[in-house]
């Protein structure tokens, strides 16, 4: 789906999907617009069908928030795609509904796509609302992609979140900026294309950065914005359906975006690496986790003929995930659990 070319007259637009979600919007969206004021920022609350009084609440408290109401729930990719439509933004901040922004976390980011033309995406610093030191698993201070797709971030590494002692506040460049809290170029949207709706949740905006950096643009996190994330408002972690997107999509993304003549050696070691996942739910018990992951790997297979068309072709650069070990093998066998404990030599030059 492509963003419609527009007349952009400000600044940024900061778009909130949402449903069924009153005591998150009473709980986060005071301060979203209280922190707005001042940088000309238009709020779009961009319903999906909720029942529960939500749009209500908020055209009464804060009438000056936009109101965009979906026929139905259209989840994250497509009731975000259809609210930026509706956007005069040059500048659109997806913001998730359970984010807590703190005083002055919007001005960092609109700095950084100022002072970077060439910057497509840049996502703050997450930390947890429980625990306010420590990182959040969503996003922390930016994302990487090891050889075989699997995501991690400097301050979360699978199951382990640091605690943030300013290790890792450099504005640079990362391979994905979380959905939770990302600013995104108008014109970079214009030029790649929205979220896939395809994926319907989870890992669209790991694959958006990717086509970003197939494009020619770079991906940055600026750490001196920090917001904190609730987490878990759709599906919580460790849910069954969670697990099945996550693997589905992250298939998805990689027969999409890799180079054509990597993707039979990295699939090969996929399913290596997701058996051992199999069994490793199996042998713990969570029985439906595992059943998520095979039907994932038969509905991704089913899915391939739709991206045959968006595929890297040979004339285009390549871009391949920014870590060329693999974070499974370092987290589980080698027993690296923070992120300066990874090799550099293993990162890509940036």
């Amino acid at each position: 789906m492509s963003a419609p070319t527009q007349v952009h007259p400000l600044p940024v637009s900061i778009i909130i999907v949402s449903w069924n979600a009153l005591p998150l919007l009473q709980r986060c969206l005071p301060d979203v617009v209280q922190t707005s004021e001042g940088h000309d920022a238009e709020i779009i609350l961009a319903d999906n069908a909720s029942d529960d009084g939500s749009a209500e609440w908020v055209t009464a408290h804060f009438p000056t928030v936009r109101i965009v109401r979906h026929p139905e729930n259209w989840a994250f990719c497509k009731g975000n795609n259809a609210a930026i439509s509706h956007a005069r933004g040059r500048y659109i901040l997806l913001l998730n509904n359970d984010v807590e922004v703190t005083s002055g976390w919007l001005k960092p980011l609109l700095d950084t796509l100022d002072r970077y033309p060439s910057c497509a995406a840049v996502q703050p610093k997450l930390l947890q609302t429980g625990d306010r030191r420590r990182f959040e698993y969503a996003g922390a201070s930016g994302g990487f992609l090891d050889a075989f797709g699997y995501p991690f971030t400097r301050g979360r590494l699978f199951f382990t979140m640091e605690v943030d002692a300013g290790q890792y506040d450099d504005n640079r460049r990362v391979f994905w900026a979380t959905g939770a809290a990302i600013l995104l170029r108008r014109s970079a949207l214009d030029r790649c294309g929205l979220l896939d709706e395809r994926f319907f949740m989870h890992m669209e905006e790991i694959d958006l950065c990717w086509r970003f950096q197939r494009a020619g643009y770079e991906i940055r996190v600026e750490p001196a914005s920090v917001v904190h994330h609730i987490g878990g408002g759709s599906l919580p972690y460790g849910h069954a359906r969670k697990a099945y997107f996550n693997f589905r999509n992250s298939l998805l993304m990689l027969y999409k975006n890799l180079p054509r003549r990597r993707w039979p050696a990295v699939f090969l070691a996929r399913i290596l690496l997701d058996g051992l996942a199999i069994l490793r739910a199996t042998a713990t018990g969570h029985f439906a986790e595992a059943g998520s992951i095979l039907r994932a790997y038969w509905d991704a297979h089913r899915m391939r003929r739709f991206y045959a068309g968006e595929r890297p072709t040979g004339g285009e650069a390549s871009v391949l995930p920014s870590y060329r070990g693999s974070i499974v093998v370092d987290y589980f066998v080698r027993g690296r659990r923070r992120f300066s404990e990874l090799p550099s030599a293993r990162f890509s030059e940036e």
